[in-house]
């Protein structure tokens, strides 16, 4: 039988994709209130490997990964989505969203994304909101899964959450001792 044990904290990350690179500033801010202080704000990176938000969107768009000091339960995952998607709306332009907020977290084996889209392998959590198993940590890197998006794969984002997987790591150590 199996004993059911509370999971280790997790830190939160979200992604900002955006129309403008003077948004996320006030964005961060936003997440910042509910998250607590940020302590890792990635670059602008141009977001392109991908048309998916062009229509809504516009084009050209950029990326931010932002990643958050205080960890948390990784039981909160669908709550902070149901959050990100009022922000999303509070920057959004009529039916325009200006933003979009992908909310997620870095654990020792994994980065997990909050979605409102269901798919083979995601998993439901709550309010309408499912987990996305979106990288792996193996081998001592982040390796994508075959549904993983192309700019989690590849390129910036990988290296920089592992940076984030390692300040991540040397909390746990001095939380849990672990």
């Amino acid at each position: 039988m199996s004993i059911p044990q509370p999971p280790l904290p997790v830190k939160p990350v979200v992604s900002l994709i955006l129309t403008r690179k003077d948004l996320a500033p006030p964005v961060i801010q936003g997440l910042s209130n509910f998250f607590g202080p940020p302590d890792l704000v990635g670059p602008w990176w141009p977001f392109n490997l991908t048309d998916y938000y062009y229509r809504e969107m516009g084009a050209p768009l950029g990326r931010v990964l932002a990643a958050f000091l205080h960890l948390a339960s990784p039981g909160r995952l669908a709550d902070w989505k149901v959050f990100t998607n009022r922000l999303e709306e509070r920057f959004a332009l009529g039916n325009r969203r200006l933003v979009n907020l992908d909310p997620g977290y870095v654990a020792k084996e994994r980065l997990v994304l909050a979605t409102g889209k269901n798919y083979t392998h995601r998993l439901y959590l709550d309010h309408g909101i499912y987990g996305d198993l979106t990288l792996i940590y193996a081998r001592g890197g982040f390796q994508p899964l075959p549904w993983s998006y192309p700019d989690y794969a590849q390129g910036e984002v990988p290296e920089l959450l592992a940076r984030v997987r390692r300040k991540y790591l040397w909390q746990l150590k001095e939380l849990t001792g672990q």
